[in-house]
């Protein structure tokens, strides 16, 4: 289970180690997290439990053990997954966020261990209490955040909402046939071409209007020379 954690995201993974590189199985990301209620903190400790989680049921989801493991041991059923966790550069000292995104995904069907510790910390609680200090020390920096009853009802609806809605929706677009590519390049090409005849059409009708202007012009000279001509022979 590799977890990483920057500046404006959490990046939760299964992968498995081959020849050729590591095969990724599964992937959640704090900024999914909206979708399941959590709109501010995306990258506090509540937020990394909540991506752990997130990641196990998306991957139970995908085996089709969604509904043998929630959490709790099944006996006669297939082992729960055992993953070790991949911390990265992170620092593995105690209360380090990697170890909320490990307990979030053993609370969402991995193979389990206690962390009564950690209780606190998933469901916002320190974040409350940090809430309730800044209302008592400082008014002014209370009203930039949530107030302190809203946190764990919202850390507790976004840990139901993924035990119900596990399917990632994916932005790249499916692969094309060689026909179809075939189809695109004659589009281009055509619009392409389309563009090239009106930029020359619009050139030759610019060109025209500047020969006309420009004959125009001529005349109205000729005129005022032959006016001014008339005008010296009435003089002489």
């Amino acid at each position: 289970m590799i977890v990483r954690v920057t500046n404006r995201d959490i990046i939760c993974q299964i992968a498995y180690a081959r020849i050729e590189g590591d095969m990724i199985v599964c992937t959640a990301y704090a900024h999914e997290l909206p979708k399941y209620g959590v709109k501010v903190g995306l990258t506090n400790y509540a937020a990394v439990y909540c991506t752990g989680l997130l990641l196990a049921r998306r991957l139970l989801n995908r085996f089709g053990m969604d509904n043998i493991y929630e959490g709790q041991v099944i006996d006669g059923q297939p082992s729960a997954f055992t993953c070790y966790l991949d911390a990265g550069l992170a620092r593995t000292t105690t209360g380090n966020k990697v170890f909320g995104a490990l307990k979030g995904a053993v609370d969402g069907g991995f193979k389990e261990f206690n962390a009564e510790v950690h209780q606190k910390h998933i469901t916002g609680q320190n974040v409350a209490d940090y809430l309730c200090y800044l209302m008592e020390e400082d008014e002014d920096a209370y009203k930039k955040h949530v107030t302190p009853d809203m946190t764990e009802e919202m850390y507790k609806k976004a840990h139901a909402k993924p035990k119900k809605e596990v399917k990632k929706k994916r932005w790249n677009c499916p692969k094309m046939s060689i026909a179809q590519k075939k189809d695109q390049i004659a589009q281009k090409k055509a619009s392409f071409l389309r563009a090239q005849e009106r930029a020359a059409e619009s050139y030759t009708k610019q060109f025209s209007m500047t020969i006309f202007q420009m004959k125009t012009i001529n005349l109205w000279t000729a005129k005022k020379k032959k006016k001014k001509k008339k005008k010296k022979k009435k003089k002489n």
